[in-house]
């Protein structure tokens, strides 16, 4: 089987959830038998850093109606020099220039979030919302097939949507498990990052943007300290509230514990989790999935997650302990201080690492995805 795979950006240039699905997709699939070439915004760094298999189409920092015709360009030049038996685009915007180019060709969409809701979400205008909506309907109404990430994104395609219940179909966010196994005590990792090591450290990898929580989750550590006065709350992301965030935190004294970290390079983010007694995911809304909850239990560190969108898909199968029972600041306080008394019982690094390579190991998940590709050619 032969597939072009459409994706935005190439993973060594944006560490975002869909970009590192996307590289899954490239560096896995094959080894299940299914044949990428790919298209993402980029530089010429992406062809060679991709074994060849994937091209930018044009840079990133372009604007969108010139990533559009270069789009449109690259999709003509690929499908005209090769026949493929399927296109899997991982982005509306980057579906919608090229639908008048895919001829015959079935396509499946890889929903990794409704971009309409999650703009609008994190404060975007409700015209520039409304435009991202009606891409969205155009594209998936041309689609043979949806891949998501979770029951929770299945619900939302097919009810905001209309997407028929039958064309979607859920595969889960997939990792190199082994990547993550760096074999390292929470000391010794410690110890390679420079952190302290006489505090109880909490980590959170997320993007600084509303709907993530943060901010409640940094009110909550000002409840934590009265019962644990040695806490240590690591926040590793950048974004755009993240002034707003140092300020809450001068202002609730704070300073000595919770610190942002902004971006943590890929080569120590392993480390990172393993550092951590534990990691928490406080979203509030729209979480499809949350790759950072299967990287971290990878690694051997426990996951304290909301009950939102696919975390608990994730968690409750493997411990009920690890799932809050809400996303407010109270009800995230209760988790962090019951995890960290022992109320919460909390798995071994061994469990968490068993669980994740058993059920979300790349291998698995290109499988996966190979049936549903040849489930919408029998269409």
């Amino acid at each position: 089987m032969r597939t072009l795979q459409i994706g935005t950006s190439w993973f060594l240039d944006d560490a975002g959830g869909l970009s590192r699905v996307y590289y899954g997709c490239v560096n896995y699939l094959p080894v299940a038998g299914v044949e990428v070439s790919g298209l993402v915004t980029g530089g010429e760094n992406v062809w060679q850093s991709s074994g060849g298999r994937v091209e930018a189409f044009a840079a990133a920092d372009s604007s969108t109606w010139q990533r559009s015709l270069s789009l449109r360009k690259s999709v003509d030049r690929t499908l005209s020099s090769s026949q493929y038996d399927l296109v899997a685009s991982h982005f509306a915007l980057y579906t919608f220039p090229v639908l008048d180019r895919l001829g015959k060709l079935p396509l499946v969409m890889h929903f990794h979030g409704p971009w309409a809701l999650e703009s609008k979400a994190e404060g975007s205008g409700g015209l520039s919302t409304f435009g991202k909506w009606a891409i969205e309907k155009l594209v998936y109404k041309r689609a043979n097939g949806f891949i998501v990430l979770s029951e929770a994104f299945r619900q939302i395609l097919h009810q905001t949507y209309n997407v028929p219940p039958d064309k979607i179909f859920v595969v889960g966010g997939g990792i190199n498990t082994a990547e993550f196994d760096v074999s390292l005590t929470i000391a010794q990792a410690r110890e390679k990052l420079g952190w302290v090591q006489d505090r109880r450290i909490i980590l959170c990898v997320r993007r600084l943007v509303q709907r993530m929580g943060l901010e409640n989750l940094i009110a909550a550590i000002a409840l934590v300290r009265k019962q644990h006065p040695e806490i240590l709350l690591l926040i590793a992301g950048k974004g755009a509230i993240a002034e707003a965030l140092r300020s809450q935190i001068n202002e609730l004294q704070l300073e000595n514990h919770v610190q942002l970290l902004g971006f943590v390079p890929d080569q120590d983010l392993a480390i990172a989790y393993r550092a951590a007694e534990l990691t928490i995911v406080p979203t509030v809304s729209l979480e499809g999935f949350g790759l950072i909850v299967i990287e971290s239990l990878a690694a051997g560190t426990p996951v304290l997650g909301t009950p939102i969108g696919g975390i608990p898909e994730i968690l409750l199968p493997f411990s009920s302990d690890l799932v809050l029972e809400g996303s407010t600041t109270q009800q995230l306080a209760k988790g962090m201080i019951e995890a960290l008394s022992g109320q919460r019982q909390m798995p071994t690094a061994e469990a968490c690492q068993a669980y994740v390579k058993q059920n979300y190991d790349w291998q698995a998940i290109a499988n996966q995805m190979k049936s549903v590709y040849e489930k919408v050619l029998e269409y």
